[in-house]
């Protein structure tokens, strides 16, 4: 087995090129593979297509490449929270290909698991399938580009005829990915609701590339604890402990 530990964040996204496409780990500000983003802000790759469910807030998860002007094109279902995602959408300088979250899921992972493409009922009857969805503003509120309308089909489901939309499935050059433990091999514990996005965005990438806050070794994660096999991971690099933080903090008034 190849043991597939690299010394630093650094080291590990070093060959990332401008403009290459990256499926990132990630609900809301939970599972962010931080230090790797970080490590990519440093190195100043810039021209992103990246896959993620958001794009974290204005200091914090890739917000901070989107802030720097490194991200060309997100891949999303959520982009609330961040005013800057918000600015450069209407102002034309960020496409987005807005998808519902249950569809991009399965996106990644039908990606992952060698399927071309899938159909759905999610978004039959909206834009979603007919098209006309707004992915990159002119700068004076004009559409400059639209989603295109995608092919609809009829099927028989339990003795009812219903509608479903094609939806292709994704892959990406790389993938980055937050996991709670690893061992040497790449295999994979995620903890919470870090395991959303992060073990399909692992299994999306070509080249899977995964922080973990514990490395342990060989043997020392049971086989029925194992949540990703390490088939799916290429690169994997211990940051110990990292900083959680909390998208919207609320407390309930009068201490009660």
């Amino acid at each position: 087995m190849i043991d597939k530990t690299w010394p630093s964040a650094a080291d590990a996204v070093a060959d990332i090129p401008d403009g290459a496409s990256l499926a990132v780990g990630g609900f809301g500000l939970s599972g962010n593979p931080i230090a790797l983003i970080e490590a990519l802000l440093a190195q100043g790759t810039r021209d992103l297509s990246v896959v993620s469910n958001n794009c974290g807030v204005d200091d914090w998860g890739l917000g901070i490449l989107l802030g720097a002007g490194r991200i060309r094109k997100m891949t999303s279902s959520y982009v609330g929270e961040n005013k800057e995602f918000e600015r450069k959408f209407l102002s034309g300088e960020l496409e987005l290909e807005l998808t519902p979250q249950g569809t991009l899921a399965e996106k990644l992972r039908a990606g992952g698991s060698g399927i071309a493409a899938f159909y759905t009922q999610t978004g039959v009857g909206t834009q979603v399938a007919e098209g006309g969805l707004p992915r990159r503003y002119d700068g004076s509120g004009g559409i400059a580009v639209a989603s295109p309308a995608k092919d609809v089909r009829t099927f028989d489901v339990n003795g009812q005829s219903r509608e479903f939309v094609l939806e292709e499935a994704i892959t990406t050059d790389f993938a980055l990915v937050h996991a709670h433990k690893g061992d040497r091999h790449g295999n994979l514990v995620f903890r919470k609701a870090a395991r959303s996005f992060n073990p399909l965005a692992a299994m999306a990438g070509r080249t899977c590339i995964v922080q973990v806050e514990h490395l342990v070794e060989p043997g020392e994660i049971e086989p029925d604890a194992v949540h990703l096999p390490g088939v799916f991971v290429h690169r994997i690099v211990e940051v110990g402990a990292v900083e959680k933080r909390i998208e919207k903090r609320t407390v309930r008034e009068g201490g009660r």
